[in-house]
């Protein structure tokens, strides 16, 4: 089994990524394509220099990286909707479980707008995983029912793909992995110190009016997933 995980910044990605990689039976991939929409965008990220020259830029070859047969029983792929420029291919979903990690607007803008000034709409993803989604289908599912109740919606999610639920998903060690890709140094720094997923979040945060615009923009692509998530 080959799962696709598609997510937007700042979504718990990265803790999925841990809770599958905590699986024996599991290999996981990092953002497979971010050194590949950075060549091909000219987006200008944090460690964009040090992400082009450790990664691969050619998004064919990423491409076939991602559609050859894994080295274990399964293989977790973390991917983000708006890497996916277009002219990139995406066929070698079509054989992949995808699954669409969702979070409200708020929560999304107000933890980028800490690491990296004032996000666009193109930046948080909103827009492109819902393409995603038209284009592939597939299973959604909150990070926020995560965070609540992790077992349960894990083995909801395990249940609909057809996976054995493993309590291993619950914990892993801390500190970084050896298949974060080299932005985790700016990215990673709070699921660094984290042994499991975090608890409920509280109330939604309160946006600077300019903000407040952008999460308006934002809420009817995330309502259109939501309405369709695992409950």
């Amino acid at each position: 089994m080959k799962i696709a995980m598609w997510s937007g910044p700042r979504n718990l990605s990265t803790a999925m990524m841990y809770s599958f990689g905590a699986r024996s039976d599991f290999s996981v991939m990092d953002e497979p394509f971010y050194a590949a929409y950075l060549a091909g965008s000219g987006a200008d990220h944090p460690m964009r220099t040090e992400i082009l020259a450790a990664h691969e830029t050619d998004a064919f070859r990423v491409a076939e990286i991602c559609a050859a047969d894994p080295t274990t029983p399964h293989l977790y792929m973390k991917h983000m909707p708006h890497h996916m420029l277009d002219g990139f291919p995406l066929d070698w979903a079509q054989d992949c479980v995808n699954v669409h990690l969702i979070r409200h607007p708020a929560r999304v803008i107000a933890s980028y707008a800490a690491k990296r000034e004032r996000p666009t709409l193109d930046d948080i993803a909103f827009a492109q995983q819902v393409r995603i989604y038209d284009a592939l289908g597939g299973i959604v599912i909150d990070s926020t029912d995560i965070r609540v109740h992790p077992e349960r919606i894990l083995r909801l999610l395990c249940k609909a793909i057809g996976l054995p639920f493993d309590p291993a998903m619950l914990h892993w060690p801390a500190g970084p992995r050896a298949e974060d890709g080299i932005w985790a140094a700016h990215w990673y720094g709070a699921v660094h110190q984290s042994t499991g997923f975090a608890g409920a979040e509280g109330d939604l945060p309160r946006l600077e009016p300019d903000m407040q615009s952008l999460m308006d923009e934002a809420v009817p692509y995330y309502t259109a997933l939501e309405t369709m998530k695992l409950r």
